[in-house]
C-alpha cells in the first residue's frame, strides 16, 4: 500500500478539527496527518497544531483547490505514495478510512472515490439533484462510469499528482482532477461512505460554483496536460 498521507483542508471548523483528526490518527499516523489551513478567522490553526498534526497555513482565504494543491505539493516532496483527502467539518467520517486503506492495499485502482449516493436519506434534494447532474455529466463526456462526482473524501496515489495539472484554486478543483484523470483513462473505483450533514456552513455558492463546473469540465477535456 505504501505511504499515505492524509490532507485535511479546513477553513473556519474550530469546532470539529479536533475530533477529525483525533478520530483520524486511530488510521493514520499522526505525523502523516496534515492539515492545510485556509486562513481561518477563528481557532482551526492552533487547535490543529495542539494535536501533533503538521500545519500549512495559507495566510488568507484562497479556496479549496489552493489548500488541495498546497497539500499535494507537501505530499510530493515528503514521498508519499498517495493522498487521503478528508474534510474538517465532520461530514466525511474518519471511521470510513479504512474502507480506502484495505482497497488500496487489495486493488491497482490509482483514484478511489468515496461513493454517498448508496443512502440518499439525510443528504439534502437540491444536493442529490446537483451531484447526480454532474456525475451524469462527467461519465457521458469521460466514458467512464462516476457515481460520485462531488465527494471530497478520496484518495488519489500521488503519481498522477506529478502528471496532472490544476489551473483552478476553489471548490471546481476536485472536478477538474477527477475530469483530467478520467480523460487519461487511469483506473478508478469507489467505495461506500456515510452521508453526513451536520450544522456546519456551507462555504457553496451553488449558482457560482455550478458554472465553474462547466466550465473546468469543459477546458480540462479539451486541453491538453
Amino acid at each position: 500500500m505504501g505511504k499515505i498521507c492524509l490532507l485535511i483542508p479546513a477553513y473556519n471548523v474550530e469546532s470539529t478539527i479536533n475530533d477529525v483528526i483525533s478520530s483520524a490518527d486511530q488510521y493514520i499516523n499522526i505525523r502523516d496527518i496534515v492539515v492545510i489551513n485556509d486562513g481561518s478567522i477563528d481557532s482551526t490553526g492552533s487547535i490543529a497544531k495542539s494535536t501533533g498534526a503538521t500545519v500549512i497555513s495559507n495566510p488568507i482565504n484562497r479556496g479549496k483547490g489552493f489548500s488541495l494543491k498546497a497539500g499535494f505539493q507537501h505530499a510530493i516532496k515528503n514521498e508519499y505514495d498517495a493522498v487521503l483527502c478528508l474534510d474538517g467539518d465532520l461530514q466525511h467520517d474518519p471511521h470510513d478510512i479504512p474502507k480506502f486503506l484495505n482497497y488500496c492495499k487489495n486493488n491497482a485502482a490509482e483514484l478511489i472515490l468515496g461513493n454517498r449516493m448508496g443512502n440518499l436519506s439525510t443528504m439534502p434534494w437540491d444536493r442529490q439533484f446537483s451531484n447526480q447532474t454532474t456525475s451524469l455529466i462527467i461519465s457521458i463526456l469521460t466514458g467512464q462510469r462516476v457515481r460520485d462526482s462531488q465527494t471530497g473524501y478520496r484518495l488519489i496515489k500521488t503519481h498522477l499528482l506529478k502528471k496532472i495539472k490544476l489551473a483552478s484554486n476553489k471548490y471546481e478543483t476536485e472536478s477538474e482532477l477527477l475530469v483530467k484523470i478520467l480523460k487519461n483513462n487511469y483506473k478508478i473505483a469507489h467505495v461506500p461512505i456515510k452521508t453526513i450533514y451536520n450544522d456546519q456552513p456551507s462555504h457553496i455558492n451553488r449558482f457560482v460554483d455550478t458554472l465553474r463546473f462547466i466550465r473546468i469540465v469543459i477546458l480540462s477535456l479539451i486541453k491538453r496536460d
